[in-house]
């Protein structure tokens, strides 16, 4: 999945992602990995705290979009009233948290 991806400068991911495969792969993209270490292994990395918690807010971003049952299902059948109906749950999701601050 990494090689569809285009050139970026970092890539946020969980401790899941810990495989020294896929830190390389995206090293020789020309990334940086920002992937926390297991907690087994003896070498510990460092990771851009700040950065990293910015994935919490997007991972919180796509569980409210898979609790709407329109998108969890793909209950549109055609690609472009997919996206428009991702979009509506998106703007809805944004104006409610804009309204809230």
């Amino acid at each position: 999945m990494l090689e569809g991806l285009p050139a970026a400068d970092h890539l946020v991911a969980d401790r899941g992602y810990d495989a020294q495969a896929i830190l390389n792969l995206v090293r020789q993209h020309g990334a940086e990995p920002h992937i926390p270490t297991q907690r087994d292994r003896k070498v510990q990395r460092s990771v851009d705290r700040a950065l990293y918690r910015q994935r919490n807010l997007v991972e919180r971003f796509f569980n409210k979009i898979k609790q709407l049952r329109k998108i969890a299902t793909r209950y549109e059948q055609s690609a472009r009233n997919y996206l428009a109906a991702i979009l509506i749950a998106a703007s809805q999701i944004w104006l409610r948290y804009e309204s809230a601050s």
